[in-house]
């Protein structure tokens, strides 16, 4: 275990060395006597090397890309390239300040203008905005823009349609922007149940959203099917983005016919995330909802760039001018240093890595739907309910062979689901010791469940009541 910082405190210590001026003077002498503390701060006082080692030792108790696989379905937990960083630290970069006059940040602009451009050519999608902050706001954004369309032709649309397989996000985001839901059957393959489609697409719905490829890693075969039957009643389709890390340079959702779609910067085109950020999730449209988009935004004046607010059928602005301009950055510098062909790799070596894994696992676990597939694929852990193991001592016994768990019971369409997502970033080597630990851990489950019901073993925290653990936070720090 880590000590706490205050508990290296010691008088006298310190890791800093702090200029003194010609004149110096106490604070009472610059502060006036209202904003001077009546009492110590109580800051620690430690040296520079027990701050480095503490947080070091700290960086170890967690689980991070830097330091093993990180096969969270849905979540494309890829490695990040340090160049991104880099660039993104940048001093006329990382310090802009959204209100400067755009005289000064021309550079800056540049880099929105192009991502932008990046962004339509990859979807196949006519404009584009970068505001929205993550992909749920993304979702809420185009959701926005749906319901504007429908309003400007003097319609009050009230359900939009959601598969049963959608992620979570989805039903939120049409929810708080007024509209009911409606669910959608996924058929005996895994996809989009066109009859059950059929059967509930009338003028009253605004629109579809839908993942593609699906939460089950599978691209939805009837997809064309599916645009022209929303279409037919002058409905909206929107893609969830979320998978789009595998269709880079082999399909663009514009051309399948898509009117919506959001694209997760910090996954698909890498930044580091997770614990709720950061994030950036985009959207981009076709022509006919591009006058909706948020403003300001960002265009071209012959050599030099500038923002425009003078769009009046614009649903307003969603964030700041520039959204969260670091993740921006970060995967402005991820398509440059890749280029087309580059980004056509990345997914067909996502894809490869996920087939690989799926055909391995699927002789030690169900996998429900056990065909090619894209980037991930969903097994369950139902086979070993017999010995009394969940999906969740499977989740648990995993980070003690130093890996991270995948998502676990999603989608719900799969029971004690296990929702594996390799991507691209790792090895054979990797994947194959992966698939060892799955192995053990089944083995483990027949011949002694009590390992999994105790794990994890070797973890800084060991299993926790996680109801508890929800209900009854306790940060605070006491000396025993």
């Amino acid at each position: 275990m880590e000590n706490l910082i205050i508990e290296y405190s010691g008088n006298g210590k310190t890791g800093a060395s702090l200029p003194v001026g010609s004149d110096p003077k106490s604070p009472s002498e610059i502060l006036s006597p209202e904003l001077l503390r009546e009492s110590v701060l109580g800051l620690p006082e430690v040296s520079e090397p027990e701050v480095i080692r503490h947080y070091t030792n700290l960086s170890t108790m967690n689980h991070h890309l830097d330091k093993d696989f990180y096969p969270l379905g849905s979540c494309t937990m890829k490695y990040n390239p340090k160049i991104n960083d880099r660039m993104a630290g940048i001093a006329g970069i990382s310090e802009v300040h959204p209100l400067q006059p755009v005289e000064t940040i021309q550079g800056s602009l540049e880099i929105l203008y192009e991502l932008g451009k990046f962004l339509c050519e990859i979807t196949g999608m006519h404009s584009a905005t970068l505001q929205p902050a993550a992909g749920s706001h993304g979702e809420l954004t185009g959701v926005m823009l749906m319901k504007k369309y429908h309003e400007s032709k003097g319609e009050n649309r009230k359900y939009i349609l959601i598969p049963d397989s959608a992620h979570g996000t989805n039903p939120s985001s049409a929810m708080s922007s007024g509209f009911a839901t409606i669910s959608l059957k996924s058929n005996e393959r895994g996809c989009l149940d066109i009859e059950d489609l059929k059967a509930k697409m009338n003028r009253e719905v605004a629109g579809l959203m839908i993942t593609n490829p699906n939460t089950l890693g599978l691209f939805e075969e009837e997809v064309e099917q599916i645009v022209e039957i929303v279409h037919q009643h002058d409905g909206i389709v929107y893609m969830d983005g979320a998978n789009l890390n595998a269709l880079l340079g082999i399909v663009r959702p514009g051309d399948i016919g898509f009117d919506i779609t959001h694209i997760n910067l910090h996954k698909t085109f890498s930044t580091p995330h997770g614990g709720g950020g950061p994030g950036s999730g985009p959207i981009a449209v076709v022509e006919k909802l591009a006058k909706f988009l948020p403003v300001p935004r960002v265009y071209r004046d012959g050599n030099r760039f500038a923002l425009s607010e003078d769009f009046p059928e614009s649903i307003g602005r969603v964030m700041g001018n520039y959204g969260n301009f670091g993740v921006i950055v970060r995967a402005y510098v991820y398509i440059k240093m890749l280029g087309l062909e580059g980004l056509k790799h990345v997914s067909r070596n996502a894809i490869l890595n996920a087939n690989y894994l799926r055909v391995k696992v699927a002789g030690k676990f169900e996998v429900p739907f056990n065909r090619a597939c894209m980037h991930e694929f969903v097994a369950s852990g139902e086979s070993l309910k017999q010995y009394g193991i969940k999906t969740l001592d499977i989740a648990k016994r995993l980070l003690d062979f130093g890996v991270h768990a995948p998502t676990v019971y999603f989608p719900l369409i799969v029971k004690e689901a296990l929702m594996i997502e390799p991507t691209e970033s790792e090895s054979k080597a990797t994947l194959d010791r992966f698939y060892d630990s799955l192995c053990q851990i089944e083995e483990e489950a027949r011949t002694n469940p009590q390992i999994l019901h105790d794990a994890p073993l070797t973890t800084s925290v060991r299993r926790l009541n996680e109801l508890k653990a929800n209900k009854d936070l306790n940060v605070c720090w006491k000396k025993q």
